[in-house]
């Protein structure tokens, strides 16, 4: 199964191209070489800055086990309070079966408990695990965030 981001695929056919074209022309360049000249045209100073964007602006889409992906509705839990909102990013993290969240709240949370003090946020950002749950726990030992796909 071919599992390589659909950019960086795109780019390194842009560098069979552009190797096959200048063989035509009768100057032969490797595909290393290829590669160099293709990040360049798309404004980056190496191959390895180009396909390091192109990872991480890769979408994650469907990850195992945790029922929404970017754009999706959402609803759950953050510090205690609950939201409905829109996932912005999801982003696997490279141990532990984790992954970052940001979510854009349909309306402000109130995330202090205070009656004489509040601090709304719009957006927040949080790490989760396949369940939706995030391992970090607020001081009275909830999770940070519980979050699942709206139905």
């Amino acid at each position: 199964m071919n599992t390589e981001n659909t950019a960086i695929a795109d780019y390194k056919n842009q560098a069979k191209r552009l190797r096959r074209a200048m063989a035509e022309q009768g100057a032969e360049i490797g595909h290393s070489e290829a590669l160099e000249l293709v990040a360049k045209s798309h404004g980056q100073r190496d191959w390895n800055t180009l396909s390091g964007l192109a990872r991480r602006d890769e979408p994650q889409t469907n990850p195992p086990g945790i029922g929404f992906s970017v754009d999706h509705a959402v609803r759950g839990t953050y510090l205690g309070q609950p939201f409905e909102g829109r996932v912005v990013s999801l982003t696997r993290l490279p141990t532990g079966g984790l992954y970052r969240v940001s979510v854009k709240f349909d309306r402000p949370v109130d995330v202090v408990t205070f009656d004489s003090f509040s601090a709304f946020r719009s957006r927040v950002d949080a790490v989760i695990n396949a369940t939706g749950t995030s391992p970090r726990r607020t001081s009275n030992g909830l999770p940070q965030m519980v979050i699942e796909a709206a139905r």
